[in-house]
C-alpha cells in the first residue's frame, strides 16, 4: 500500500512539473509576442504599389473641312404609277405581254373584242355620207332661192327657208363626223397600250371575261416606271436648313449630292429633285424627293431606302471617329484623357456623318485627346499610357508613318 501512495506521488510530481514549464512556456511566448514591435498604421497602404498605368490608343480632336451628309430612312416610290383599265366594255379577247416584264411605252397589252366598235364605225360612217348628202341638196337649195328671190319669183320667207335647211344639213353633218371620230375613239381603245414605259405586274383579269368601260371597269394589271425611281424621306428642319443654306436657297437644290446606301455595301448617286416648300407642324419635317438612276431595274417601289444628303459647300466642323464613340442608354459618350493622363467621362452632342467620323456639336474640342479603341477596357478615373493614333483609321501614327514613308534602295 505504501508502495502505491509513492508512485502516486511520483506521477503527481511529475505532472505538476509538466505543466509548470508549459505555462512558462506560454508567458515566455506572450511575452515575446508583445514585446514584437507593430507595424505603424498605414504602413502598408503607404508600401503598396500604385496600379499600373494601362495602355490606351488616343487621337487628337481636330477641325477641319469637310463635306457633312446626313443620314435619312424612306421608301422608293415610282415615278409613274399605273392602273391598267379598259376605256371600252367587252370581252378579253387576248393579253399580249409577260406578267413582271419591261414593256416599251405603245406596246400592245390587252385586246377587247373590236368587232362591235367597227360595226359602229361603219354605222357612223354612212350617217356621215348622208348627212354630206343632204348637205350638198340644202346648200343647192340654197344657192337656187338666192338666184330666184332676185328676179322677185319666189318669197322671201320661201328663201329663208332654204337658208336655214342648209344650215341645218350643215350642223348634221358635222354631228356625223363626230360621231364617227368618237367610234374610232372606241375601236382604237380596244387595243390597250402601255401608257408608260417601265415593268407591267400579273395579269388580273384573263381572256374571256367581260369588262366594263371607266373608272369603275377592273384593274386589268399595273405598271410601275423603272428608270429613275424616287426615295421620299422626311428630313428635321435643322437638316434640311443647313442643306439649303449651303445650296444657296431653293434654286440650288439640285446641287445637293445624295446617296443610296445598298445591301451590298454599294450606293449608287442620285439628286434632290424637290423638297417641300413648308414644314409640316405634327412632327416637324420637311418632305424631301431625290431621283436615283435606275437603269437596271434593281431599285424596287416599296423598297427601304437608307438615304445619305450632303452639303454642296465643305464646312469647317470637329471631326471624331466612330469607333471613339460609345453609347450609354439615349446618350452619346466619349472618354477624354486629360493632362494628367486620367480617363473622364465626357457627354457629346453629334452632328452629320462624313465617312467613318462624326461631327461633334457640343462636349470636345479642338486638341482633346479621346480614346479611340477599347472603350469597353476603360472607366473614368483611371490611368492610362497614351499611345496615339489615327483618328481616322486608329493605327498608331508612328507605324502609319513608316507604311506612308517611301521605300528607299
Amino acid at each position: 500500500m505504501s508502495k502505491l501512495h509513492s508512485v502516486l506521488n511520483g506521477v503527481a510530481a511529475v505532472m505538476a512539473s509538466s505543466v509548470a514549464a508549459a505555462f512558462a512556456v506560454t508567458f515566455l511566448g506572450l511575452g515575446v509576442i508583445s514585446h514584437e514591435p507593430r507595424p505603424a498604421a498605414g504602413a502598408e497602404t503607404s508600401e503598396a504599389a500604385p496600379p499600373a498605368a494601362v495602355p490606351a490608343s488616343v487621337a487628337r480632336v481636330e477641325r477641319r473641312p469637310v463635306e457633312l451628309w446626313s443620314r435619312h430612312s424612306g421608301r422608293l416610290e415610282a415615278v409613274e404609277r399605273v392602273e391598267i383599265r379598259s376605256r371600252v366594255a367587252g370581252a378579253v379577247l387576248a393579253t399580249h405581254f409577260e406578267e413582271g416584264a419591261l414593256v416599251e411605252k405603245g406596246a400592245l397589252l390587252v385586246t377587247i373584242d373590236p368587232e362591235p366598235y367597227r360595226a359602229a364605225v361603219e354605222r357612223s360612217r354612212s350617217d356621215l355620207q348622208a348627212a354630206q348628202a343632204r348637205l350638198a341638196f340644202a346648200e343647192g337649195e340654197r344657192d337656187r332661192g338666192a338666184q330666184l328671190q332676185g328676179n322677185r319669183t319666189i318669197a322671201g320667207s320661201e328663201y329663208e327657208r332654204r337658208v336655214q335647211a342648209a344650215a341645218e344639213a350643215q350642223a348634221q353633218l358635222s354631228a356625223a363626223a363626230a360621231t364617227l371620230r368618237s367610234a374610232e375613239l372606241d375601236l382604237s381603245y380596244t387595243e390597250i397600250r402601255a401608257p408608260v414605259s417601265g415593268r407591267i405586274g400579273r395579269l388580273l383579269v384573263t381572256s374571256g371575261n367581260l369588262v366594263s368601260a371607266g373608272a369603275a371597269s377592273p384593274v386589268l394589271a399595273r405598271m410601275v416606271s423603272v428608270d429613275p425611281v424616287y426615295a421620299t424621306i422626311d428630313a428635321d428642319e435643322g437638316s434640311t436648313q443647313r442643306l439649303l443654306q449651303s445650296a444657296g436657297g431653293m434654286d440650288g437644290i439640285g446641287r445637293i449630292p445624295a446617296r443610296l446606301d445598298l445591301q451590298n455595301g454599294g450606293s449608287v448617286e442620285g439628286h434632290v429633285r424637290f423638297v417641300d416648300p413648308t414644314v409640316d407642324p405634327a412632327n416637324g419635317t420637311v418632305a424631301i424627293r431625290v431621283a436615283f438612276p435606275n437603269a437596271e431595274g434593281a431599285l424596287m417601289p416599296g423598297q427601304f431606302a437608307k438615304v445619305r444628303l450632303g452639303e454642296p459647300k465643305a464646312e469647317p466642323a470637329l471631326l471624331v471617329s466612330e469607333r471613339a464613340v460609345g453609347t450609354d442608354q439615349d446618350k452619346r459618350y466619349v472618354l477624354v484623357v486629360d493632362e494628367t493622363d486620367t480617363v473622364q467621362y465626357r457627354e457629346v452632342h453629334l452632328g452629320a456623318a462624313s465617312g467613318d467620323m462624326r461631327v461633334v456639336e457640343s462636349g470636345l474640342a479642338v486638341d482633346e485627346r479621346v480614346v479611340v479603341n477599347g472603350l469597353q477596357r476603360l472607366r473614368p478615373g483611371a490611368k492610362v499610357a497614351p499611345q496615339m493614333v489615327s483618328m481616322e483609321t486608329g493605327r498608331s501614327l508612328d507605324r502609319q508613318a513608316s507604311a506612308d514613308a517611301p521605300a528607299t534602295r
